[in-house]
């Protein structure tokens, strides 16, 4: 049996499909279309001698009757041997297309870099600098052009990859040699920087996980003159590295007061925001698209959870890696809802102020908390459906640890403030 699938093998480039003929010792693979190609490679890994019988001369009429046992058992032998060849053969075979398919990649990685520099001038690497997109295969694309393809766009194997740890929104620089012959597009070479850092200073560093998390120390300030937001940033304050959920049944408000937060954080250099729409409304997603901030990614609530997961694991990964570097990421969710409540509570959890570099900071509604969060802003639907500001429920809203944001004072200052708020409720 192969080991590769057909739909594996017409997602690979033809430089791999080469690779792969060459060692199965296909003839004159190299004349052949990439459709012929994969059915050359497909008959040559799982290829099977004639019937049995096939090619042995016919023996003459009655000569059956003539043969003795020990004839019968000379053939029945023979015929076992041929299939015994056979199977031997149709292993080795597989198992070279094993190391062709796993090895391709990795030697045409250490070919490029061996290979000793071109005295012309046309065939050196030249540099190049894209944003990375990630397929389904494990290879990738650097698109010059962000965000949509084009044909100067550069093919990145699945082993630099691998590698890397490259994902999708990396920005990376690094060496392109032209394609040869039968390849459509040019090949990166190798990595250089990934967002703006060496590829071996961010190889080296420790995991995401790995680090050590302290509670927010340094605020996160809106400096907005909606009502709630001031409500928010003195009453229940955020910080980098902050681990948020502002809360509220159906129509309390929550969207409103993430989409006033985006605006008061877009085009502040200090910190990198990434918005999300997972399972909202369309007419949500229209908007959205037309504020400060594009979303990475935008799904409705007709998209199933899996998908809307996949969404936010994908902008998550890219925020981690962000913070690992040393940068303040903000990721902006809208909603958890619509997510497998151990995704979201995953997704939560991965919110954090790193004490030996940057800071990941997650706000993101929800019906409910969902525990762990160091910020909960719960919004009141009574005040919202009347019109009145801020729609902040103070008594059901908090911060952990307020005084490392906003001094002893000021966390004193908050107490105060809920046990007033809890005395006009009660």
């Amino acid at each position: 049996m192969s080991v590769l699938e057909r739909s594996e093998l017409e997602a690979s480039p033809l430089a791999d499909l080469h690779a792969i003929a060459d060692q199965l010792g296909v003839d004159g693979f190299r004349r052949l279309r990439k459709p012929e190609l994969i059915d050359a490679i497909l008959g040559e890994a799982g290829e099977e001698s004639a019937p049995d019988g096939a090619g042995e001369e016919s023996a003459p009429d009655g000569a059956e009757e003539q043969q003795d046992e020990e004839g019968d058992a000379g053939r029945t032998a023979a015929r076992g041997s041929r299939r015994a060849g056979r199977l031997t053969r149709t292993r080795a075979r597989a198992r070279r297309v094993g190391v062709a398919r796993r090895d391709v990649e990795e030697q045409a990685d250490a070919d490029a870099a061996a290979a000793p520099p071109r005295a012309d001038a046309a065939d050196r690497a030249a540099d190049v600098e894209g944003v990375v997109e990630v397929l389904g295969n494990g290879s990738a694309f650097l698109r010059v052009s962000p965000p949509e393809p084009s044909d100067e766009d550069v093919y990145i194997s699945a082993a630099q990859v691998r590698r890397c740890e490259l994902v999708s929104g990396d920005r990376v620089t690094g060496p392109v040699r032209a394609p040869r012959r039968s390849e459509r597009y040019p090949s990166l070479v190798r990595i250089d920087t990934i967002n703006g850092a060496s590829a071996e200073e961010v190889a080296e560093r420790t995991p995401y996980e790995d680090l050590p998390a302290a509670y927010p120390s340094a605020r996160l300030a809106f400096g907005s003159d909606d009502p709630t937001l001031a409500a928010i940033e003195w009453l229940t304050p955020l910080g980098l590295g902050s681990r948020a959920v502002i809360s509220g049944g159906a129509r309390s408000g929550k969207t409103a007061t993430l989409r006033s937060m985006l605006a008061a954080l877009s085009g502040r250099d200090e910190v990198d925001v990434t918005l999300v729409l997972a399972g909202v409304r369309p007419e949500e997603i229209s908007e959205w698209q037309n504020g400060a901030v594009a979303p990475s990614a935008a799904l409705s609530f007709a998209a199933p959870a899996d998908a809307q997961g996949q969404a936010v694991e994908r902008a998550l990964d890219a925020a981690k890696r962000a913070a690992v570097r040393g940068a303040d990421a903000v990721l902006l969710i809208d909603g958890l809802d619509g997510m497998h409540p151990p995704a979201a509570r995953k997704t939560l959890a991965a919110a954090r102020n790193l004490r030996d570099a940057g800071s990941l900071t997650i706000i993101a509604t929800a019906t409910r908390p969902f525990g762990g969060e160091t910020t909960v802003i719960a919004l009141d639907l009574a005040l919202t459906s009347t019109g009145r500001q801020p729609i902040l429920d103070l008594v059901a809203s908090g911060t952990l640890r307020p005084e490392l944001l906003v001094g002893e004072e000021g966390a004193l200052a908050i107490t105060k403030a809920r046990a007033t708020a809890l005395d006009a409720a009660g």
